[in-house]
């Protein structure tokens, strides 16, 4: 199974993915965690570019070809061979992070975000995407003092970022799933297991 967590900056990605692989390790899932863009050395390299260089240009399209670079990498080096060896794949971002930060956020047009992505996956995707939502100033609250790139690009922006999940998460009800993480951690974590356990037995 291939499992995406997303959500906007500051929802708390980071330590309810690590809940959640450890618990789906302890079902008996063998487990590849990876991180988009990341997780291959082009990922990587990717990453530092378009996150840490901050004296570096980088216009919206250059800005979404590069996340479709790395994240194809990742698909061929990590993704696709996991999942053929039966492994469950959890996936820290996917290409829906890209369609609504470079489309609803940046402005680019949402339909082509989507077909490029498809021919950058070869048309994979998540059996199921959760996305983490809470309210605009309490994740603005929950980001550390050094921001990176995107993390900078000002309240009005990830308002529309926050807007994009919630629209693509209705447009796509059994594939992209939205829980509210403005509770406690111990909340939020009942609530993605029961979200992805639902989707196993879907998939199952």
């Amino acid at each position: 199974m291939f499992l995406s967590i997303d959500g906007g900056d500051g929802t708390g990605k980071t330590t309810q993915l690590a809940l959640l692989c450890d618990w789906l390790r302890d079902c008996g899932h063998e487990v590849v965690t990876c991180r988009d863009p990341g997780s291959t050395p082009l990922g990587e390299a990717v990453r530092q570019l378009l996150l840490r260089r901050h004296d570096l240009r980088i216009d919206r399209t250059s800005e979404m070809l590069l996340y479709m670079a790395a994240r194809a990498q990742l698909v061929e080096e990590v993704v696709r061979p996991a999942l053929e060896s039966g492994k469950t794949v959890v996936c820290d971002r996917y290409l829906l992070a890209n369609v609504v930060y470079q489309g609803y956020g940046g402005g680019l047009d949402v339909a082509t975000l989507w077909s490029v992505g498809a021919v950058a996956t070869g048309g994979l995707m998540p059996d199921l995407t959760i996305v983490l939502d809470t309210p605009a100033e309490t994740a603005a609250a929950r980001l550390q003092q050094d921001l990176d790139r995107m993390e900078q690009q000002g309240d009005a922006f990830h308002a529309r970022v926050r807007q994009g999940f919630l629209e693509e998460a209705a447009k796509q009800p059994g594939r992209i799933v939205v829980v509210d993480a403005s509770g406690s951690i111990q909340q939020v974590q009942a609530a993605i297991r029961e979200t992805a356990q639902t989707g196993m037995r879907d998939e199952g």
